[in-house]
């Protein structure tokens, strides 16, 4: 009977999550507003690229001075530019309009600002005078050198591959780092897609006024079972309509006529090690267990849905407090603030699963981290069953702290 009702509670509640249209809204609106986004972005730097490439090749009617010798007249020429030995009238000239612009440049161009004057031209198009002048000078210092290969390579020009060993091992760097990151941005993605939702669970009840008949038929263990179960299939849903697509995506090249070329590339340098890979989904699991419980209890608390997503901010203040310290965790793993991140209950399942992508998770630190997260999930499940048995009839208040402690 216990097996059928849990069935029951689960079916429900998933088909009544995926039969709203918010549902819909929600999990389809995140990915096309990333979408629409990510295309701007795009469009808007290939523009930007477009329009500094031509700045820098553009002609300028300029005076200049030059301090540094490097200049020459025909170099100069070319960009538009006319030598003057007399920068203050230049100066006096730009600002009655009879010239459009006056650089000077410094003795040390390396070391020191190329002082321009110019007409105003508009915010964006005001540019090309920077454009010209850095251009300008560039080419004055190639010519300089006498090889472009050279000047490339004095201003750090240098690209380069790396192989890393230990233990008399090829190791993955970065892209061993990668895989298990994976893990934490799961967790990230169902705790801000459901996190609300999670919340919500208990408390929708309880507006609706219907928790009395459903406590004559459900005892609140299997209620809470079924509704956590109904939670994680509708986020297997979300995950699938936004993970397949964009995985599709990135392995086909966008759509473009990369083929994927450049996924597969990546994918295939990608080295996931096995005991890594293992350690992140046991602390995922942990995670989800001891927060899923945590929302529950919270949602069997409070009387309103309002009253549950102001306390839903401070869960996400939680979530995100560990990575303000992330160039901790990457430059001193045994730092004391670290170490609190790691073994506090509610920062733990970040900390644990950035260390372990960093390769910084020791096995030791691994088991107890992971056995503290499913022990502590363990209570808060029975607490979240324990307060809603006491509280879903509150409709007005909380539950007093003094009326649970006597009803142990």
């Amino acid at each position: 009977m216990a097996g059928h009702n849990l069935w029951t509670v689960t079916s429900f509640e998933f088909m009544r999550t995926v039969k709203k249209k918010t549902f819909w809204i929600g999990t389809l609106g995140v990915p096309v507003i990333i979408g629409i986004v990510m295309a701007l972005l795009v469009l808007t730097q290939t523009e930007a690229t477009r329009t500094a490439d031509s700045q820098k090749h553009a002609t300028v009617d300029f005076a200049f001075t030059d301090s540094s010798g490097l200049i020459t007249d025909d170099l100069a020429a070319s960009y538009g530019g006319t030598r003057t030995e007399d920068p203050v009238q230049a100066l006096q000239d730009v600002r009655e309009g009879r010239s459009q612009a006056y650089f000077a440049i410094p003795g040390d161009p390396a070391r020191e600002e190329i002082e321009i004057h110019g007409k105003d031209l508009g915010v964006f198009e005001s540019g090309t005078y920077g454009a010209v002048a850095g251009q300008m000078v560039s080419d004055a210092a190639t010519a300089k050198i006498g090889s472009p290969e050279l000047a490339a390579l004095a201003g750090g020009g240098t690209t380069f591959t790396s192989t890393l060993y230990a233990d008399g091992d090829e190791t993955g760097g970065i892209y061993a780092v990668v895989p298990p990151l994976v893990f934490l941005a799961f967790f990230y993605a169902v705790m801000m897609f459901m996190g609300n939702q999670i919340l919500n669970s208990t408390v929708e009840e309880k507006e609706n006024r219907v928790t009395e008949m459903i406590r004559t038929t459900l005892a609140p263990k299997t209620l809470i079972s079924g509704k956590i179960l109904a939670l994680m299939l509708t986020g297997l849903v979300q995950i699938g309509v936004i993970g397949i697509p964009a995985a599709g995506l990135f392995l086909t090249g966008g759509g473009g006529g990369g083929g994927g070329g450049a996924a597969s590339e990546i994918l295939a340098r990608m080295d996931p090690q096995p005991g890594t890979m293992v350690t992140g989904a046991v602390l995922l699991a942990g995670s989800l267990l001891l927060f899923t419980a945590t929302l529950m209890a919270i949602g069997a608390v409070v009387p309103t849905a309002k009253d549950a997503n102001g306390l839903f901010s401070a869960i996400t203040i939680v979530l995100f407090v560990p990575l303000y310290a992330f160039s901790l965790f990457v430059s001193d793993p045994d730092a004391v603030l670290v170490q609190v991140f790691l073994y506090f209950p509610f920062s733990a399942p970040v900390a644990a699963m950035l260390l372990n992508g960093l390769g910084f998770l020791t096995g030791t630190q691994a088991a107890v981290v992971a056995a503290e997260l499913f022990i502590a999930g363990g209570i808060m499940m029975a607490l979240a069953v324990k307060l809603f048995s006491h509280g879903n009839i509150r409709y007005h208040s909380r539950i007093p702290l003094k009326e649970l402690m006597r009803s142990r």
